[in-house]
């Protein structure tokens, strides 16, 4: 029973409905006949009842197991065809990524935020046994995702993600204390940051290097990763006369990251293109590996067609007996 499951498993409580129709059938099958007088009953002893006799209800039996399945069907059970119980190695991981307006600037193409997003979805492609959960932050912090197995449901949010969405500025140290938040309680032996910027701290509340105090506190090492070219760039601006260009500044607080990595054991990164961030990567499979216990279910099958398919088959059975050798001339 532990392989199959239900879409829909309120449709199972209408199976009660079965136990007072079997009820209602079987007494209005007793008052199908009136009862006579009869001088001598020794005659009709010795007879037989014919097989037709015998198996006059199967039509109403046959529409009560139908309506049982019907009601299976559309609560759509699935079956697990197999199960395999392992141990799996992984870490926890959270990806904080800055979504602040910078991280639109061209110099990467097509910007910086979806350079970062696509060396992110290959990253996690290849971290299949990982936790892994994702924090956006710009002036002020919020998860995206939490540590999950379940890489397509973090692959989905990690596509919805976009700039202009929260508060303006680049507030690190929140963004930093949010990923701390999602792993510091964890059992896994192993737990990594990747925090992906392109600016300095201008906004939040909390100091990036304290945050980084207290990512070492729990034992989670923080990558950092500061992503785009420095000097002028540019960005996209709506304007009344549609999208524009405009020129910014681009600094990035090397100095502040490089502390913040340091303090936790980690490293700091410097990317001016997607390639430098394959580094990051290897450092962490390197990392002391825990053990996750999982139970991975290979193939699901809908059963929930078959059940309709075979509950149409007995009602035409239920029809053609009613109607044919099992007819009833009252």
């Amino acid at each position: 029973m532990n392989n199959i499951s239900f879409s829909y498993p309120i449709f199972l409580w209408a199976l009660i409905v079965v136990i007072p129709l079997m009820i209602f059938i079987l007494r209005k099958d007793k008052k199908r006949f009136a009862p006579i007088k009869y001088s001598n009953l020794q005659q009709l002893a010795l007879s037989t009842k014919t097989w037709r006799i015998r198996f006059k209800n199967v039509p109403d039996y046959l529409r009560i197991i139908a309506v049982v399945l019907l009601l299976v069907a559309a609560s759509r059970p699935h079956i697990s065809l197999s199960k395999d119980d392992k141990n799996i190695e992984g870490i926890d991981i959270v990806l904080a990524l800055d979504v602040s307006p910078s991280m639109l600037a061209i110099d990467f193409k097509p910007n910086r935020l979806e350079s970062a997003k696509t060396v992110a979805t290959e990253f996690i492609n290849n971290r299949k046994n990982d936790e892994i959960g994702l924090i956006v932050f710009s002036g002020e912090a919020f998860t995206q995702c939490p540590p999950t197995i379940d890489h397509n449901v973090l692959l989905e949010l990690l596509a919805q993600t976009k700039s202009g969405e929260l508060q303006d500025g680049t507030a690190i140290g929140d963004g930093l204390v949010t990923a701390i938040n999602r792993i510091k309680d964890t059992k896994a032996k192993s737990k990594a940051i990747i925090l992906i910027t392109d600016g300095d701290n201008n906004a939040g509340q909390i100091d990036p290097l304290q945050a980084a105090g207290f990512a070492k506190e729990f034992g989670i090492r923080v990558y950092t990763i500061g992503i785009g070219s420095t000097g002028m760039t540019q960005i996209p601006v709506q304007t009344p006369f549609g999208k524009q260009y405009q020129p910014i500044e681009s600094r990035i607080d090397e100095s502040l990251l490089n502390n913040i990595a340091k303090t936790t054991g980690g490293k700091y990164f410097r990317s001016t293109k997607k390639s430098s961030l394959e580094q990051v990567f290897k450092d962490i499979d390197s990392m002391e590996k825990s053990i996750i216990n999982v139970s991975i279910y290979n193939q699901k099958e809908d059963v929930g067609f078959k059940l309709a398919l075979i509950a149409m088959f007995i009602l035409l059975a239920e029809i053609i007996l009613k109607y044919t050798v099992l007819k009833r001339n009252y």
